[in-house]
């Protein structure tokens, strides 16, 4: 798989990499490990080196199946994880205090089996520390060389730019699709001005725009899909437009070939976007996972990408991304 660069950091990864949040939490009960630990190896031997988790999956668990998995081959990959929660649980409060930061770092590191983190996110903007503080405590750590690089999530981006001038960002995490599009006003020309990767979770819709999911899809009890209004039935219903869209244009590039794939124009589409952007889709099953690294090797040409934003203009996505609650932790 062809590699980019993280913006102007220095931090190369490959063109997708894998988020490996849904292996233990947030859509339904976690994988067995011995699977999941198969599924994160099996996306190293297939030219994958960017694979992302947090404290907050879990709490913990993921972290530390992902050291567990990527231990024989620490040295070939970027590890990506996040601090900033009370007590490692998403559910908590917000925590970002330089304490907090430096007692996660030294707990991941033995999670994760290593001596340094690659990548080192806060998870959510916190609004009771200054983001000055924030980004003067992972600066001490890189000092450390216990981090190499920062990075933000959901950020706004005036918190964007006061963190930057403190230690420089080499990424922003924030939702980036087709059927979520704001980062487009002002987030990524920002991000260009400065230099600075992004890097798009759920770049497939948290599912959505594979096509697997339709009105009449039911989900695990545990699945976060349950409170998110955009998967109401009568939303799923509404924004199916989208998903025929991205199968109209896959039935056109599939070509004598292989057929493309609804999630496959999606990523290739992200990618077309910008040459630092780097999309983090995830899956528990080995076939989505090789459905979606076939992704990076569809290229859309400029009537593609053309039709693709004529036909996308005219669909209105309903349904808001978070509920109130949750979305009220994100852009500040």
């Amino acid at each position: 798989m062809e590699k980019r660069q993280l913006g102007k950091s220095g931090l190369e990864v490959s063109a997708l990499g894998l988020g490996c949040m849904g292996l233990s939490f947030g859509y339904g009960p976690a994988i067995d490990k011995n699977d999941g630990i198969a599924l994160i190896r099996a996306a190293f031997e297939r030219g994958v080196t960017f694979f992302d988790t947090a404290e907050a999956y879990g709490p913990f668990t993921n972290e530390e199946l992902l050291g567990e998995a990527l231990e024989t081959f620490r040295d070939q990959v970027v590890i990506a994880t996040k601090f900033g929660f009370e007590g490692g649980d998403s559910k908590g409060g917000l925590n970002s205090k330089p304490e907090n930061i430096r007692a996660f770092v030294e707990a991941s590191l033995k999670r994760l089996r290593t001596d340094r983190i690659d990548l080192l996110y806060q998870h959510r903007v916190d609004p009771h520390v200054p983001i000055e503080d924030v980004a003067g405590a992972v600066k001490e750590l890189i000092q450390a060389g216990k981090v190499k690089h920062f990075g933000l999530s959901e950020a706004g981006v005036q918190t964007i730019r006061r963190a930057h001038a403190v230690q420089p960002v080499a990424a922003l995490q924030s939702e980036y699709s087709l059927w979520f599009r704001d980062p487009e006003h002002e987030i990524l020309p920002a991000l260009e001005e400065l230099g600075i990767g992004f890097v798009p979770f759920s770049p497939l819709g948290k599912g959505f725009l594979t096509g697997k999911i339709d009105e009449n899809t039911t989900f695990d009890k545990s699945d976060f899909r349950n409170i998110v209004p955009r998967f109401t039935t009568e939303a799923r219903k509404a924004n199916q437009a989208m998903v025929d869209l991205l199968n109209r244009i896959a039935e056109q590039k599939g070509g004598t070939g292989m057929p493309a794939t609804a999630a496959q124009i999606a990523l290739a589409w992200l990618l077309a976007q910008k040459p630092w952007i780097v999309p983090i889709p995830g899956t528990t099953k080995l076939h989505r996972l090789e459905e979606n690294l076939g992704g990076a090797a569809v290229q859309l040409s400029e009537q593609d990408r053309a039709e693709i934003e004529s036909a996308a203009s005219e669909i209105k996505i309903e349904g808001a991304r978070y509920p109130e609650a949750l979305q009220n932790r994100v852009g500040k």
